[in-house]
């Protein structure tokens, strides 16, 4: 059976896939999603939420672009929580509990609605390529389908191995069958492949716990959104809990340490450092009386409960016994039990920043494929090599982020200089310029980006036009604003701060790190100008941010230049490195591996020191 030709096939349905059709189908090419399951588009695999910690700044960051993992989010959201209110507003990070079943509903409803787009329920077994370059895809079913470009999003599914103690059986998750051909198809084209393993905890019964012996988790009283559209507020919320595991709880865990996959030899492959399952938490921190444990639900409507911070591969019997020693869970009933994965991943330094893979061209790698974690990590190279194969299919430039522009473009940074050998998650501190990367600013930072390469509308960016615009207005008016004492003192003294001499302008007040905008609105002037102009909390919020941080953004802003000349010297990609006798033997490996496209790549290299750099400018006549 030969299917007709499309521009870009994406295979798999997870939120990198999801996020890849949507984005080349919109900018114009004949784009076909091929899934094992047509059922499970945009399934939630582990826990049912979305943002966290640098994750909400990447979802935001996705929205701004013109994705829809935000807008997925906003419509199907039961809870919403801005983390880390207490620090700087570089830190701070949106997070919103999902109703599981109608968030891949949604997913599918949005991608339905693309025109360009058509779906086919089937396994991919082997890519078809012709003189290096890609040609199409075969499939279990014995279908042929040629494509320009072809981008694979396949998780936790090639060749996946679940392991429960000591039973193990293929799948890509549970209750669904691995994929297998894919990764044998890529070794025979040259590419180096490797085993990573992740984990997902149990499921209850919400019937079968009681709530009341543990500490209820409430969402904002005032919810914000992921989205920079009209997606619906969120008006009522989905509570979760919190309760804690005990040393009896960690002796019951210990008992079934023998059957353990992770510790009998079983699991060799790596696993998340930083989401690591219970048993490994026990052994880790052994010194540790208890560990948090977060009941979550799964929808508005079902009983099913998620249980946060006990991921497990340890016999299913061991499983319920200890997790009813819990407060709370003494009578917990599993729907099913937790369980470890192990897939096979291609080490991410294969790849160009565009996502298009070294060796093949028109080949696009995004996801777990690449060693990453998360959906939102997922979602975001599946934005950026959806964007990458619709363009280069056009003919028109390639579609880069740098570091200084978005957590995104730390993250395949990251992955293509570095590479990874665990299971790669994006925190706030990978990123240097996180001050300038905040969640808030996503839209002022990539829609204008978005809006140039046709994914954002031209009514977002007159709107996004419009906020910058009364931005900048309020942000004048405060610094061009005098106040005086008699004002301003009573403020002053009431938030404990030194009170002012004489008239000085607002601005000089709002940096004091205990001054909010809101008080200085008790001031006459500002209070009848904010009140006249009527200005958004989103508004608000910016003007007390750029005026609050101006310094920080600057002091960024500068370090931003000087990366930017390294990153804008070009390296040709025939460059003879092994003519480099002055540099050591582990650089000119890494360079000769790695064929780094700009100086600034090169720089960020592990094993590749500044000495290294410099006499490669040298050579290259700088």
């Amino acid at each position: 059976m030969i299917l007709e030709k499309y521009d870009v096939i994406v295979v798999g349905a997870g939120h990198a896939g999801c996020e890849a059709a949507a984005a080349a189908a919109q900018l114009g090419s004949k784009t076909l999603l091929i899934t094992m399951n047509l059922q499970t588009i945009g399934q939630m695999s582990c826990n049912p939420a979305m943002g966290g910690i640098a994750k909400g700044q990447i979802i935001r960051e996705i929205d701004a672009l013109g994705g829809l993992s935000g807008i997925v989010t906003d419509k199907t959201m039961i809870q919403f929580k801005m983390l880390n209110l207490s620090k700087g507003p570089a830190m701070w990070s949106p997070r919103a509990q999902s109703d599981r079943m109608k968030f891949s509903e949604e997913w599918r409803n949005q991608l339905e609605n693309i025109p360009n787009l058509d779906f086919f329920q089937d396994m991919v077994t082997e890519i078809i390529t012709d003189q290096h370059k890609i040609v199409g895809v075969k499939t279990f079913m014995g279908a042929i389908i040629y494509s320009k470009s072809v981008i694979l999003t396949n998780g936790t599914f090639l060749n996946g191995l679940i392991h429960i103690g000591e039973k193990q059986f293929g799948g890509g998750r549970m209750g669904e069958k691995a994929a297998f051909g894919i990764t044998e198809s890529l070794i025979k084209l040259g590419f180096e492949s490797g085993r990573m393993k992740t984990g997902t905890p149990p499921r209850v019964d919400g019937r079968s716990i009681d709530f009341s012996k543990m500490e209820e988790q409430k969402g904002d009283t005032d919810p914000q959104k992921f989205s920079y559209t009209n997606t619906p507020k969120l008006k009522k919320q989905r509570s979760c809990y919190i309760t804690y595991t005990n040393i009896k709880v960690h002796e019951t865990l210990k008992e079934g340490f023998e059957r353990s996959p992770l510790f009998n030899g079983t699991i060799k492959s790596t696993g998340p450092r930083y989401c690591p399952s219970i048993e490994d938490k026990i052994n880790r921190f052994s010194e540790r009386e208890r560990h948090q444990i977060f009941a979550e639900p799964e929808g508005w409507k079902t009983i099913e409960y998620y249980i946060n911070g006990f991921s497990t591969s340890l016999p299913d019997d061991i499983q319920i016994k200890a997790l009813q020693l819990i407060p709370g869970f003494e009578n917990a009933k599993l729907f099913r039990p937790g369980y470890a994965i192990e897939y096979d991943y291609f080490p991410p330094t294969q790849l160009k920043n565009t996502l298009e893979t070294k060796i093949i061209d028109n080949l696009y790698f995004a996801g777990q494929i690449n060693g990453t974690t998360g959906y939102e990590e997922a979602a975001a190279q599946g934005l950026i090599a959806g964007i990458n194969a619709s363009l280069k299919i056009q003919e028109k430039n390639s579609f880069t982020l740098k570091r200084n522009e978005a957590y995104i473009g730390v993250l395949i940074d990251d992955l293509i200089t570095k590479g990874t050998e665990e299971p790669y998650r994006m925190f706030t501190s990978r990123a240097e310029y996180r001050m300038s990367l905040r969640q808030d600013n996503a839209d002022e930072r990539l829609t204008p980006l978005g809006y140039n390469i046709g994914l954002v509308s031209e009514k977002r960016m007159k709107n996004l036009e419009e906020k910058l615009k009364k931005t900048n207005e309020c942000i004048a008016f405060i610094k061009s604003t005098s106040i005086k004492q008699e004002e301003t003192n009573p403020i002053l003294i009431d938030k404990k701060s030194t009170p002012i001499t004489q008239t000085v302008k607002a601005d000089s007040i709002l940096v004091r790190p205990n001054i909010k905008l809101k008080d200085l609105e008790k001031i006459n002037n500002i209070q009848n100008y904010l009140y006249a102009h009527n200005y958004s909390d989103e508004i608000l919020e910016q003007v007390e941010i750029k005026i609050k941080y101006k310094g920080y953004i600057d002091k960024e802003l500068e370090n931003v230049e000087k990366l930017n000349r390294l990153e804008n010297i070009k390296i040709p990609s025939n460059f003879d490195y092994s003519k480099l006798n002055s540099i050591s033997t582990e650089a000119k490996q890494k360079l000769i591996k790695f064929k780094p496209e700009t100086i600034g790549q090169a720089s960020r290299i592990s094993g590749v020191s500044p000495s290294d750099i410099n006499v490669l400018l040298i050579y290259m006549g700088r």
